[in-house]
């Protein structure tokens, strides 16, 4: 069944680990490897689900649940006010899709290989999408640079901006989910065979569909739970270990709610089904800029403290941009070798050291 699925035993081990008060590191660990087989089952269920409705349902349900353990995390984060936490989260998904997944896919991939080759006008649409969101989502922190209080430190917890740049922020998060829906339109209705490579239904395991929609509420149910776990410990976890909330936002959360996601690129891209591969990867980028951050945005004017401002720090800025920009130039020309793949990981792993020593 996979890798992932070996770990099911660390998500009643996070349970109790929590319940008889057991220390904040042990518990995050737990948590944190046991939202991985979680995360894997909704993906499998989706896809159960997506083979038996068609490429218009089921891409629409790829695209809806394809990052919801990212959202569920980010949703009790943002209900216990951990705000910057949340924010360093959608960074780390948005630049953990474009450098480490796609980076490891293109290296997974290229080995053995003198190249691989996918659809530049798909990669190009995407990442142009993915450009337009990013400079939407920083038009709010050089509001407040220019205007405001200035930008967060990358050791805040939660800071309260004000009334103008949240309302700012909710515009933005309007006219985010507006494209969002406007791209589901164009990749699902009008262009379809760009975003659908004919391999993309392989590899299911005949799921009944009353069979997949009750592993996916299943899967739900047990995000959520591992997702309070994990974000109640997180406070007093980066204390023990000594890592700032913010690296454990940017790196570790992103990684692990996208973890059995990432697998499926690396393994897609092995079998030289790269279009898939580049999809996935900078699909799940867009989406997370689109749709995720936006919809944060609107539930934190009902849950936490206060709303949610999309004024990230100085860090998280450079990262967004560069990010997109170095992604951008390798898809360009619609081919990949194992050195470009290599040459991701490693602005991914400086990415990393910098937001250590922050």
């Amino acid at each position: 069944m996979g890798w992932p699925y070996l770990l099911t035993p660390l998500i009643p081990i996070a349970v109790v680990l929590e319940l008889v008060g057991s220390p904040a590191t042990v518990v995050f660990a737990a948590s944190a490897l046991g939202i991985i087989p979680t995360a894997a089952l909704m993906g499998r269920a989706t896809e159960e689900l997506a083979a038996r409705s068609g490429p218009g349902i089921g891409g629409l349900l790829n695209v809806t649940f394809g990052n919801a353990p990212e959202l569920i995390i980010a949703l009790f984060a943002l209900n216990q006010g951990l705000q910057e936490v949340v924010k360093a989260s959608i960074v780390g998904s948005i630049i953990g899709n474009m450098l480490l997944v796609l980076g490891a896919a293109m290296l997974a991939g290229g080995i053995g290989r003198e190249k691989q080759t996918f659809s530049s006008t798909s990669a190009s649409i995407q990442t142009t999408m993915l450009m337009l969101a990013g400079a939407a989502l920083i038009m709010p922190a050089i509001f407040e640079l220019v205007e405001g209080k200035g930008l967060p430190a990358p050791g805040a917890e939660s800071i309260h901006y004000g009334g103008t740049v949240e309302h700012l922020s909710l515009a933005v998060a309007v006219v985010l989910i507006a494209t969002y829906v406007i791209g589901l339109f164009f990749s699902l209705k009008t262009h379809r065979d760009l975003f659908n490579p004919e391999y993309e239904e392989e590899d299911t395991w005949g799921w009944s569909t009353r069979k997949s929609v009750i592993a996916l509420a299943v899967a739900g149910v047990l995000v959520g739970v591992m997702s309070e776990v994990l974000v109640g410990s997180i406070t007093e976890a980066s204390e023990s270990v000594g890592l700032s909330e913010f690296f454990i936002g940017v790196i570790v959360v992103a990684i692990v709610g996208n973890a059995a996601e990432h697998w499926v690129a690396v393994l897609v891209a092995m079998k030289d089904k790269m279009d898939l591969a580049v999809n996935i990867a900078i699909g799940s980028s867009a989406q997370i800029a689109l749709f995720v951050a936006p919809v944060l945005v609107l539930a934190s004017f009902f849950i936490g403290p206060h709303p949610l401002a999309l004024v990230f720090n100085g860090f998280e800025l450079g990262a967004i941009l560069l990010a997109i920009l170095v992604g951008n130039h390798v898809t360009s020309d619609g081919e990949s070798t194992w050195f470009e793949g290599v040459q991701l990981l490693a602005v991914y792993f400086v990415f990393g050291l910098a937001f250590y020593f922050a």
